[in-house]
């Protein structure tokens, strides 16, 4: 199956990865990918509280021969440290989006009404707009955006997906080198 080729069932992959923080490896990351013909659907990158450190969290499509071949690579890269498939593992995830939705004075109420309900907040106000933000899962992000959608959506800025597994799996933890030490 070429990576070119998106399914809309193939399985989706949280990825994440830590790597030095260095200029030039997101760009490395990101070739990875494209050169392969991979998409990356989302993704996020930070510093970590490790000094020197990074983590990208990246979200592809592709089947389970795909993944593991993407990780290969990315383990094969200059700067990266670890790299961890949340696919076989519980993680909690979380995304950020800023939404500007239109506002005239009947629907001011019922928009407010939408923000309490998800937790979200008005971050803005204008004579005709709200900008709200909203963090959550990727299903409470799409079902705020179709309530809001009956009003008008102006724009929309999301972020990435953020994956931390759940417990004593971290991903800070050295990986083995070459000779299993």
């Amino acid at each position: 199956m070429s990576g070119n080729y998106r399914n809309n069932h193939e399985p989706r992959h949280t990825i994440g990865v830590l790597v030095e923080n260095q200029p030039g490896v997101l760009s490395r990351v990101a070739g990875l990918f494209s050169g392969r013909g991979f998409n990356i659907e989302s993704l996020t990158v930070a510093e970590t509280n490790e000094p020197g450190m990074s983590r990208i969290t990246l979200v592809t499509t592709g089947d389970q021969y795909i993944v593991e071949q993407i990780i290969k690579q990315l383990n094969k890269l200059i700067n990266v440290i670890k790299v961890l498939d949340f696919s076989d593992t519980e993680f909690v995830e979380r995304e950020m989006a800023l939404i500007k939705v239109r506002a005239d004075g009947r629907s001011r109420a019922e928009i407010l009404r939408i923000v309490d309900i998800f937790r979200a907040k008005v971050v803005d106000v204008s004579p005709n707009s709200y900008i709200i933000e909203v963090t959550g899962d990727e299903g409470k992000i799409a079902a705020i955006l179709e309530l809001l959608g009956q009003f008008g959506i102006l724009e929309l800025a999301r972020t990435g997906k953020a994956a931390m597994a759940r417990g004593k799996k971290d991903i800070h933890k050295k990986k083995k080198n070459d000779n299993g030490m």
